[in-house]
């Protein structure tokens, strides 16, 4: 089982407009709760025990809140971007020193529950000849486009660019790499759909589909429906 996680929180978040104006994406309450709470609570769930959290935008506001992750039983160690944003991949580069050769990729605003130990376990099977697995979703342009051609278990296409008809699922969100895909990272700022696009046409990615829906805070349309996931789920839990 892979123990350490990387969550990407340095965005802007422009597209939330006044929501992010003063406090960065990740801790946007979300049914009460700052949604990195709820992040974390999951992936120390899932048996994750160590976090790196890259960060920019008000990172330092994250760290006052989050701190040395004691509170959620985790180790968390933090990258920061620095006076230029890096791209995701660019960040990630960054905070390569903070990991082992497999770690898991996951965004700051994006809430993933799923069988984490079955991913890594399938990744030990099937990926001692890839640098990475993304992880999909059937998704068919219901939450968002749509940028991956799956078959047969085999990613054949991704492209957050250009999407064709034939891209029925999305990257879903969370991906295993290993630090030696850092070498692929040509220059800096980067970003990690192309780092990802590279990965896939060199036949160095492997694909998994998972079936359980994400959730995410990157617009508001998604905001509000992760209020309404979470304020159900917190009663359910409650009672």
């Amino acid at each position: 089982m892979v123990r350490t996680a990387a969550i990407l929180s340095g965005g802007l978040a422009t597209r939330l407009g006044p929501l992010t104006e003063r406090v960065p994406k990740c801790l946007l309450e979300i049914a009460g709760k700052p949604f990195i709470d709820r992040q974390l609570t999951l992936l120390q769930r899932k048996g994750i025990q160590h976090v790196v959290l890259c960060v920019g935008h008000m990172g330092q506001q994250v760290e006052q809140v989050v701190g040395n992750g004691k509170r959620w039983n985790l180790q968390i160690d933090y990258s920061y971007d620095g006076p230029e944003l890096l791209g995701t991949a660019g960040a990630l580069h960054k905070a390569r020193r903070y990991f082992n050769d497999l770690f898991w990729v996951l965004y700051g605003d994006s809430y993933l529950d799923f069988d984490y130990q079955a991913v890594s376990d399938y990744f030990d099977r099937q990926g001692a000849d890839k640098l990475g697995l993304m992880t999909v979703f059937a998704n068919q342009n219901r939450w968002d486009k749509s940028n991956v051609i799956f078959k047969k278990g085999q990613i054949l296409k991704y492209d957050k660019a250009k999407q064709s008809p034939e891209m029925l699922h999305i990257d879903y969100g969370a991906a295993l790499l290993r630090t030696s895909a850092m070498d692929l990272i040509p220059t800096v700022p980067y970003d990690l759909a192309h780092l990802y696009n590279r990965m896939v046409d060199a036949g160095l990615m492997l694909g998994y589909e998972i079936s359980e829906r994400f959730y995410e805070i990157g617009s508001s349309e998604g905001i509000s429906d992760a209020d309404r996931y979470f304020s159900e789920l917190d009663i359910s839990s409650s009672g």
